[in-house]
C-alpha cells in the first residue's frame, strides 16, 4: 500500500465497460513526509474520497481486489482515507535519509 494525496478527477464517458459505475481520481504519490514523488496516477475510488485528502492507495491485483473488479483493466485503487500520520524519525534508517 502506498501514501497519496487526491489532487483531481477523471470523467471519461467513452471507457471500457468493465470501469462503468467507477469514481476515477488523480492520486499524487507522496512519501511519509508527504512530499510528492513520482508522477500523479488515475486510481479507482472505492472509499468516497474527496479532493485534498491524504489516502492509501494499492496497485495491481489487490487493486482489482479492492474494487471487487478482478476482471477489469484496473492498476490502482483507493483503499483508505487517513485520519493521521504519526512519524517516529528517529527510527528511520539513514538509507532512507539519504533517498530525500
Amino acid at each position: 500500500m502506498h501514501i497519496g494525496r487526491v489532487v483531481g478527477t477523471v470523467v471519461a464517458t467513452r471507457k471500457d465497460e468493465r470501469l462503468i459505475g467507477c469514481k476515477l481520481m488523480i492520486t499524487q504519490p507522496l512519501n511519509v513526509e508527504e512530499k510528492p514523488i513520482g508522477e500523479a496516477l488515475i486510481t479507482v475510488d472505492t472509499v468516497g474520497a474527496g479532493i485534498g485528502e491524504l489516502v492509501i492507495y494499492t496497485v495491481g491485483t489487490a487493486a482489482r481486489y479492492a474494487a471487487d473488479k478482478l476482471q477489469s483493466p484496473i492498476d490502482a485503487s483507493i483503499v483508505g482515507i487517513i485520519d493521521n500520520i504519526d512519524i517516529y524519525k528517529e527510527l528511520i534508517s539513514s538509507d532512507y535519509e539519504n533517498m530525500k
